[in-house]
This record gives C-alpha cells, structure tokens and sequence, in this order.
C-alpha cells in the first residue's frame, strides 16, 4: 500500500480533475541554487528551484502532462520550444522549465555561472532576474515555458536600470508552487530567503 501526504493527494485530485491528469510528483522537496548578482545578470535573492523526475518521462505525453500540472497550479503554458542560446534573463516574471523531452545542459546565473544538466521529467523554477542560457542539449529536447497567471515576460540581453531593477525586485510572489500546488515548497522557500 502506497501512503501518500495530504500534499501529495491534493496535487492528484486537481490533476484528476482538469482531465485525468496521471502527474505525481515523485520528488516534492526541489534542490534549491543560490546565486549571487553577477555582471550584468542580476540573479535573484530567491533560490532557483529544481524538481528532479517530477513528471514521468515514459509517461504518455509528458508535454501535456506539463501543461495539465501548471494549469492546474496558477502557472498557465504560453510555448513549447527550447532554451536560448544567449545568456538572458525576465525582469517582468517568474518562469517554470518543464523538461518534457531530451536533455540539456544549462548555465544559470550567467557567464561562469551554475552548468545545470536536466533531462525528461525534470523542472527548473527561476525567479525573476535570474540569467539562464542552453549550452548543449539532445535532438529532442522539449520544453515547456510557464509563468505566473497575470505575469508578462521580457526578454533582457543587458543590465537593468537602477528602475527597472527596483520594478524587478518587486515581482509579485507566486501563491502557489508550479508543481505542488499553493501547499507546496515555493510559497515557504522564497517568502524566507
């Protein structure tokens, strides 16, 4: 017999009732990265969150699978794609990386920064701010980018103003966690850093 935590149950009965998701997050305490301003890349004071296995990549379709889960959790899909190549980072918003398909390496936090290698099933939870480039992945890499329900996303290649860092530092705090639910870690995890 299986023992699942209320956390867990709650997660599967929203799934089931958005259509039948089959999601279960299998790891629900993500690995945390702190990163420290660095050049032009201004990282965030909030951890970067990475949920390892969180969906089954032998699942079905695990692409769908992704967007069903962070629907379900106040952060909508917007694109299905990869991970650019260039070092950037979003000032207006917080974004999820579900792996679905493939591989790839990723340095966070800018040049020299943390290399990253996530695979199928695999979630990167970056705060607003945080630098973020693909420096190698497989033919096959998917990835579906979410962002908090009412949050735009930008695009930045070069260091903010003294404003718009002031405006970033403000993005508002998700109230619910892209993989867990509003019971989940991110809530807890980034009102205390």
């Amino acid at each position: 017999m299986t023992h699942l935590d209320r956390r867990q149950f709650a997660t599967g009965m929203v799934a089931a009732a958005i259509g039948g998701c089959s999601v279960s997050v299998s790891s629900p305490t993500p690995e945390q990265l702190h990163l420290k301003p660095n050049g032009w890349v201004p990282n965030n004071t909030l951890p970067v969150l990475i949920y390892r296995s969180a969906v089954p990549a032998t699942s079905h379709d695990p692409a769908s699978e992704m967007e069903r889960l962070f629907t379900a959790h106040q952060w909508p899909p917007q694109w299905r794609n990869g991970i650019y190549t260039f070092h950037h980072f979003h000032s207006t918003a917080h974004e999820v990386l579900g792996i679905a398909a493939g591989q790839v390496n990723v340095v966070l936090g800018g040049e020299g920064g943390s290399s990253v290698v996530a695979k199928a099933g695999d979630i990167l939870v970056l705060p607003a701010g945080t630098g973020h480039c693909r420096i190698s992945a497989s033919d096959d890499l998917l990835v579906i980018g979410a962002y908090p329900e009412d949050e735009h996303w930008d695009i930045c290649r070069t260091a903010l103003t003294p404003e718009a860092l002031e405006r970033m530092k403000h993005v508002r705090y998700p109230a619910s966690d892209p993989v867990t639910g509003p019971g989940g870690p991110l809530p807890t995890l980034w009102k205390s850093a």
